[in-house]
């Protein structure tokens, strides 16, 4: 599975606003529905989908990296999208540093093999030290959505 596939490009955003992991993951999602990747009636019962994950353990795994994510009826098609922040955020981290790139990604209830593939690939870029470095300098939409695009083009993942 490519990020092309799953990514919103319009709904990245360079630059959070939020230093809390609650108030980023409702830019996030907000920013999908501004998109209108998702519906604008639909942000607060995803954000709690996505909080109460959350609480189930921090997804921001080290390294400066968060993956917030849920599974939910009210998606009807795997959607994601990035958001970086030069300050980092307090997300709970396991190596307790800040976060400062987050992926965020949303996919129907009813298709759990989709999501792993998608988890799949994000991790499997953001454990690349290069990859996480471009990430985190990335200042526009553009940038990011450039080097999401070399990394599908670079055939990492497939």
């Amino acid at each position: 599975m490519k990020f092309s596939e799953f990514i919103i490009k319009e709904a990245i955003v360079p630059e959070l606003k939020s230093s809390a992991c609650e108030g980023v993951i409702r830019e996030l999602v907000e920013s999908l529905a501004e998109s209108k990747a998702i519906a604008k009636g639909d942000v607060d019962t995803i954000c709690k989908a996505i909080l109460d994950r959350e609480r189930l353990g921090s997804t921001g795994f080290g390294k400066g990296v968060a993956v917030p994510h849920a599974k939910n009826a009210l998606i009807k098609k795997r959607v994601g999208t990035i958001g970086r922040s030069a300050n980092g955020v307090n997300f709970a981290a396991l190596d307790q540093a800040p976060v400062f790139s987050v992926v965020l990604l949303l996919s129907p209830a009813d298709s759990p093999d989709g999501h792993l593939q998608a988890m799949e690939n994000i991790f499997r870029h953001l454990q690349q030290d290069n990859f996480r470095r471009f990430l985190r300098r990335a200042a526009t939409q553009k940038e990011i959505s450039d080097l999401l695009e070399e990394a599908d083009q670079a055939g990492i993942c497939r």
